[in-house]
């Protein structure tokens, strides 16, 4: 008879998931699912709203992203209006956002993952968090809460708030950067870039001790997809899409995002919330693939700055299959955003007073596609003839990774979860994958309090084997 392991709640994620893993009679694996157990309700309840409100609106998705929701939706905005909004407007977006990716990466990596890197996937679950790190290596610990500082700042700076800054707006944005302003977010970037080529030398040096969770974590094998601009060069805000399998070998580019439906299908299944993309010419479960930082590093010719082009030489040399990767992934595209926020800032005219174009609307549907720190996100709308939203359809940037989480949790538990006796690093090891990924299933629901776990393995006559309690 068989016997199921569950894992409720999965912690040091951003949003509520549960795991169970069902075994056989001997004891091994036979199969595992990855459950979001929250639901988002954004697509129907914004129907019959203006389309102005939606940039606002839809950054009240998530708190931990927001800036990443209010770009999508404001480029979904400016294909309503049908206009092309100024380059200056462009380039300020683009700093925001690349803003946002720095300090969630930095809270991905630094927060929730750091206390496994740092301390080990066995360490006692009492010491194995922030704190634990803080005690263990000071310094890496203030770095992880500077950057996200540093990034916050930024956003307050130019959006007015940290967390659901109104700035961006159909059109463009609704104020000007000031000299002042330039000047105070430049002054960030040398410290930003000394902290990621300290963060990522200290990282290179930990990687051999986790060989053998990097090959656990390389079964799954997908496609990759992200945004590339027109050199093959890493873009975070604009760009056409590029798809290639899990030997990097190319299997679609320049696809515009807007033609998005065309080449991504949208599946349920039973046992999660949240909706299963798949590539449309291979069809479903095939079609599986991967978004974020270690697709879109798979997938670019270069990163296009300097920095980072040097430490994407070092990523080349990995397996880039593997899940464990999106940590080094991530610390790469933060090392880039200050370098690519540097460079924004130098633009000549990146002062200019013309920010926003104002219209009507021309078009009763638009879509809006940006990058996000967990990858691709995609907001298209439809309104009628007064501007109000008549359908709404977001793939959120993890809802893409949903497959690919979903069958990495079953090939990690077939590796290390041995039914005839439990162990904490087991169940860590499990919940370690999804984390690599850096799910943010939130999306306007939040956690007060204790999240306890009990897990138990239950023989066929009901006695209980085994129990681990958090």
């Amino acid at each position: 008879m068989p016997k199921t392991i569950t894992i409720d709640p999965v912690t040091r994620i951003e949003g509520h998931a549960k795991i169970t893993i069902q075994l056989d009679d001997s004891g091994a694996v036979a199969d595992a699912h990855f459950h979001v157990t929250q639901l988002r309700g954004f697509e129907k309840f914004c129907e019959g709203r203006p389309f102005q409100e939606m940039p606002s609106l839809m950054a009240r998705i998530c708190g931990i992203c927001p800036v990443s929701h209010l770009v999508a939706s404001a480029k979904a905005c400016d294909a309503l209006l049908a206009v092309r909004i100024p380059e200056t407007a462009a380039h300020l977006r683009e700093v925001l956002n690349l803003a946002q990716i720095a300090q969630s990466h930095a809270l991905s990596f630094f927060y929730l993952s750091s206390p496994d890197l740092l301390l080990g996937m066995d360490a006692d679950p009492a010491q194995r968090h922030l704190f634990g790190v803080a005690q263990a290596q000071p310094q890496l610990a203030r770095d992880g809460i500077r950057l996200r500082q540093m990034g916050q700042q930024i956003i307050e700076m130019l959006g007015g708030k940290r967390i659901h800054p109104a700035w961006v707006v159909p059109g463009g944005v609704n104020e000007p950067l000031t000299a002042d302003k330039r000047d105070a977010i430049r002054a960030f970037v040398p410290e930003g870039i000394a902290i990621m080529e300290r963060t990522l030398a200290w990282y290179r040096g930990v990687l051999d001790s986790y060989a053998e969770e990097i090959e656990a974590f390389s079964a799954l094998k997908t496609l990759f997809m992200g945004l590339i601009n027109r050199q093959g060069q890493l873009e975070m805000y604009d760009g056409v899409i590029r798809i290639v399998d899990s030997e990097r070998q190319i299997i679609a580019d320049g696809l515009a995002p807007e033609n998005y439906a065309s080449f991504i299908g949208e599946a349920v299944e039973k046992w999660s919330f949240l909706k299963s993309p798949f590539y449309r010419p291979m069809g479903y479960p095939d079609g599986t693939y991967r978004v974020g930082p270690l697709a879109r590093l798979s997938l670019v010719d270069s990163m296009g700055t300097p920095r980072a082009d040097e430490a994407l030489g070092f990523f080349r040399t990995l397996n880039w299959n593997s899940a464990f990767h999106y940590h080094y992934a991530r610390l790469i595209e933060i090392l880039y955003c200050f370098e690519k926020i540097d460079r924004l800032l130098n633009e000549p005219d990146i002062l200019s007073s013309r920010v926003r174009a104002l219209a009507a609307p021309n078009s009763t549907e638009g879509i809006g596609v940006s990058e996000a720190p967990r990858g691709t996100l995609i907001h298209h709308y439809t309104i009628d003839d007064n501007g109000l939203i008549t359908r709404a359809n977001l793939i959120i940037a993890t809802g893409h990774n949903n497959l690919a989480m979903d069958r990495s949790v079953y090939e990690v538990a077939r590796r290390y979860i041995d039914g005839t006796k439990l162990t904490e690093g087991m169940l860590n090891r499990v919940e370690a994958v999804i984390r690599a990924f850096d799910p943010c299933l939130s999306c306007s629901t939040h956690a007060v309090g204790q999240m306890p776990l009990q897990l138990q393995l239950i023989a066929p006559d009901g006695t209980v084997v085994d129990e681990i309690r958090r």
